[in-house]
C-alpha cells in the first residue's frame, strides 16, 4: 500500500464512474481548476490506481453497472484511510448516500450538478485534507522535539537561545515572567539541555506549604522531628541530588527559611529536620517567579543576598500578547493535541475565529489559550472552530467586573482575589483577607490563571 505523501499529493483527484461522459465532463471541470485527475470505470480499476497513486480526494458514484460503491468505499477506506471521499449520487438514492456517510465517506454530492457545485467540494475537501495533514505534523513535530518552546517570536528566541548556551553550564538561572507564560517548561527543557539530563529535574512549588512543612519538603526530616512525622523522609534536595531542583515561585519561598536556602546555594550543604548529620547534596538551581524581587528586596521581604546568587542568570519570558506571531501556531498544535486526546471532529479554526484569537489580549498567556483551544475542541460538533465556540470574553482588560453584572461566579472570583492580591503586601495577608489559608490561594492562583 502506498504511504501518505506530502503536499503535492494533497491536489490529486480520482473519478470513479461508469458513465464515460460523467467522467469526462467532471475530469475537464476540475483538470480546468489546476487539480491532476485519474478516471476508473469500475471497482478493478480504481484499486489498480489507488495502488500506484496517491490521491487526497475521490468522487465516487454509488452506482457502478453491476458493483456497489459502498463495498468500494469500504475498500478504500483500507487502501487509502487518508482520502476524502465524496459520494456521487441521484436524489432517488439519498439514503443510501447517507449510509455511505455513515461508513466514512466525507460528503455527498446529487447528480446533477452545476461545475461550480463540484469545484466548491473539491476545494473545501482538500482544503480540509490539507488542514488535517498540517494538524499531523505539527502533532508529531509536538511528540518528537524535544523542547516544544518552537517560535516565530524574535523576543522569545533570543531568550531560548541564551537558555541554551547557558544550560550546559551549572550556572544558577532566574526565570522571570508574568503567570502562564511557560516558565516552568523552559526550566524542563534547561534541564534537558544540559549535562544533569540523565538525573531528575524535581519541583517544588513554593507558595503550597508553610515554612516548617517547607523545610521538611526540601531537606527532609527524621522520624519523630514534629508532630506526624511518622517516618523519615529524604527531600526533593536528595532526589535532585545530581540533577536540577526547580523552585517554582520563588517569590513567595518563607522569609524564615530564605537564610538555610542560600547556605544550600553557596555550599551545597544542609541537615535534615531534626537531625544533626551535615549532608551533601549536588544541585543544579532553577528558579522562576512573576513577581518583582527587587522590589520585594526593597520591601524587606526578600533577602538580597540570596537574589544576587539565584540569579546569576536571567530569563525574561515574554507574555503572549508580545508575541502574536505564535498565537495561530499555538492554537493549531493545542488544537491537534485535544482533537485525539478527546476524539473530537475539529480540525481548523475559522477566519472570524483566528483573528478572534490574534485581537485578543491574553492575560492569561498561553495556559489561557491551552484552556481556551481545548474547551472549543470538546464543544465543537464541526470540523470547523467559530468564534462562539471560543467563548473569549468580550469586556476589554482591565474592567473590573461590577457585583450583579451578568457574569459567572468564576469571573467575579476571579476579579476579587486579583484586586485583594494587588493590594496585599504578601501572599499570607491576602490569604488572610480572604478568610482562606495560603495553599488554599496557591490553588486558587493556579486554577484561576492569576
Amino acid at each position: 500500500m502506498p504511504k501518505k505523501a506530502e503536499e503535492p499529493t494533497l491536489g490529486r483527484i480520482l473519478l470513479v464512474d461508469d458513465e464515460p461522459a460523467i467522467l469526462r465532463t467532471f475530469r475537464y471541470c476540475l483538470e480546468d481548476q489546476g487539480y491532476q485527475v485519474s478516471c476508473a470505470n469500475g471497482p478493478n480499476q480504481a484499486e489498480a490506481l489507488l495502488q500506484r497513486q496517491v490521491y487526497g480526494l475521490c468522487f465516487l458514484d454509488l452506482r457502478l453497472g453491476d458493483d456497489d460503491g459502498l463495498e468500494l468505499l469500504a475498500k478504500m477506506r483500507v487502501q487509502a484511510p487518508w482520502m476524502r471521499v465524496v459520494i456521487i449520487t441521484a436524489l432517488s438514492a439519498i439514503d443510501t448516500a447517507v449510509d455511505a456517510i455513515q461508513a466514512g465517506a466525507a460528503d455527498y454530492l446529487l447528480k446533477p450538478c452545476s461545475p461550480e457545485q463540484l469545484r466548491q467540494v473539491a476545494a473545501k475537501q482538500l482544503q480540509a485534507l490539507q488542514v488535517i495533514d498540517r494538524l499531523e505534523r505539527l502533532d508529531h513535530t509536538a511528540r518528537q522535539a524535544s523542547d516544544g518552546l518552537d517560535s516565530q517570536s524574535p523576543h522569545l528566541m533570543s531568550v531560548l537561545e541564551t537558555a541554551r548556551q547557558v544550560a550546559g553550564t551549572d550556572a544558577n538561572i532566574l526565570i522571570l515572567g508574568e503567570s502562564g507564560t511557560g516558565k516552568g517548561e523552559l526550566a524542563q527543557a534547561i534541564h534537558r539541555w544540559s549535562k544533569r539530563a540523565a538525573k531528575s529535574c524535581v519541583t517544588i512549588n513554593c507558595p503550597s506549604l508553610s515554612p516548617e512543612l517547607m523545610e521538611s519538603e526540601l531537606f527532609g526530616h527524621n522520624r519523630g522531628a514534629f508532630t506526624g512525622a511518622s517516618e523519615s523522609t529524604l527531600g526533593r534536595v536528595n532526589q535532585a541530588d545530581g540533577g536540577s531542583l526547580f523552585l517554582d515561585e520563588i517569590g513567595d519561598f518563607p522569609l524564615a527559611l530564605q537564610p538555610k536556602l542560600l547556605r544550600f546555594i553557596q555550599d551545597k550543604h544542609y541537615e535534615r529536620v531534626g537531625d544533626a548529620v551535615t549532608r551533601q547534596a549536588d544541585v543544579r538551581i532553577l528558579a522562576a517567579t512573576n513577581l518583582d524581587l527587587d522590589d520585594m528586596v526593597r520591601q524587606g521581604r526578600f533577602r538580597e543576598d540570596l537574589l544576587y546568587r539565584l540569579n546569576v542568570i536571567t530569563l525574561t519570558l515574554p507574555p503572549l500578547r508580545e508575541r502574536r506571531e505564535d498565537i495561530l501556531d499555538l492554537a493549531e498544535r493545542f488544537l491537534a493535541r485535544f482533537v485525539l486526546e478527546y476524539e473530537r471532529p475539529a480540525r481548523q479554526f475559522s477566519d472570524e475565529a483566528k483573528s478572534a484569537l490574534l485581537n485578543y489580549p491574553w492575560p492569561g498567556n498561553i495556559r489561557e489559550l491551552r484552556n481556551v483551544i481545548e474547551r472549543a475542541s470538546i464543544i465543537c460538533s464541526d470540523e470547523q472552530i467559530e468564534l462562539s465556540h471560543l467563548g473569549l470574553r468580550a469586556n476589554p482588560v482591565g474592567a473590573a467586573p461590577q457585583v450583579g453584572q451578568q457574569l459567572s461566579l468564576e469571573a467575579l472570583e476571579k476579579a476579587h482575589i486579583s484586586a485583594v492580591m494587588a493590594n496585599s503586601s504578601s501572599l499570607d495577608q491576602a490569604a488572610k483577607t480572604l478568610g482562606i489559608n495560603t495553599s488554599t490561594l496557591y490553588r486558587k492562583r493556579k486554577q484561576l490563571s492569576l
